[in-house]
């Protein structure tokens, strides 16, 4: 891959994020990085400077569409541009619909959807004039099928699949070389379920235990290479993990029949 280019990066501070960011860096990519958490996102920046001379850091809250405008008008004056945008920042929520209160449904999409569609909006005029431009947007295997106890988490992952597959249709129709990926990780091995957020009911200790047991299986590492690897390549999505591949087969066989095998599970682990 050439050096000289550049990209933004959303929760850069740690997990994907922050693997995606080190792995440019290691390429000679310039980076304009940002996080809510500016402590852990100095720690990339200092990483990232080891191998490559230009990495900015921007404490933003990506639910804010005013801050993400902001840094994207900063990152652009900084860089002279931006080639690549990696939309990764995200927040896991588990809780029924019946319990999860309004403001953190809310909260959710915004960070997790509307984070990312304002993002992909601000930087659109620089990836479409850069000669290779990638927007990438961070879905989840929970945006290919859904499950009890996860809606607001389900539905902002669904949104941003819709929104990353109809972006990239109207980037092959406005240019030759402009593409959007949409990422489909399974469990990752980072701290995404220990910073979740849960309905009031929820014991969260359990149930970020039962992520990191028995579902966080792939390294970030190994996800932020195949990630940078398919977006080069201008892949309209990029799998990750055996569990991901897993989860797009069966929703593929079994189309909405699928939604009958949860439930059914949980049926079982209560008696």
């Amino acid at each position: 891959m050439p050096g000289a280019w550049k990209a933004a990066v959303t929760g850069a501070g740690s997990g994907l994020g922050r693997e995606v960011a080190l792995r440019l860096a290691g390429q000679n990519w310039s980076l304009a990085l940002a996080d809510n958490n500016y402590d852990a996102l100095l720690d990339t920046q200092s990483r990232c400077a080891t191998t490559t001379e230009i990495a900015s850091a921007a404490h933003v809250d990506v639910a804010d569409r005013a801050e993400i405008d902001s840094w994207a008008a900063s990152s652009r004056n900084a860089l002279g541009g931006i080639d690549a945008v990696f939309n990764v920042a995200g927040v896991l929520y588990s809780g029924d619909v019946i319990d999860t209160p309004p403001a953190d449904f809310d909260f959710v999409m915004a960070t997790n959807f509307e984070s990312v569609v304002n993002s992909s909006r601000a930087f659109l005029p620089d990836i479409l004039k850069s000669r290779r431009g990638r927007i990438v947007n961070v879905s989840s295997a929970f945006g290919v099928v859904s499950a009890p106890g996860y809606s607001a988490y389900n539905s902002s992952k669904f949104a941003v699949r819709g929104f990353t597959e109809a972006l990239n249709q109207e980037l092959r129709l406005a240019s030759r070389t402009a593409r959007a990926t949409c990422v489909i990780p399974g469990g990752l091995k980072t701290s995404i379920a220990r910073t979740a957020r849960s309905a009031p009911n929820v014991d969260q200790g359990r149930t970020a235990e039962l992520f990191d047991s028995r579902i966080a299986r792939t390294a970030p590492e190994d996800a932020a290479r195949k990630i940078i690897a398919g977006a080069w390549k201008g892949k309209s999505q990029v799998t990750i993990g055996p569990d991901a591949r897993l989860v797009h087969m069966t929703a593929r066989m079994l189309g909405p029949h699928y939604t009958q095998i949860l439930p059914a599970m949980q049926a079982l682990r209560r008696r």
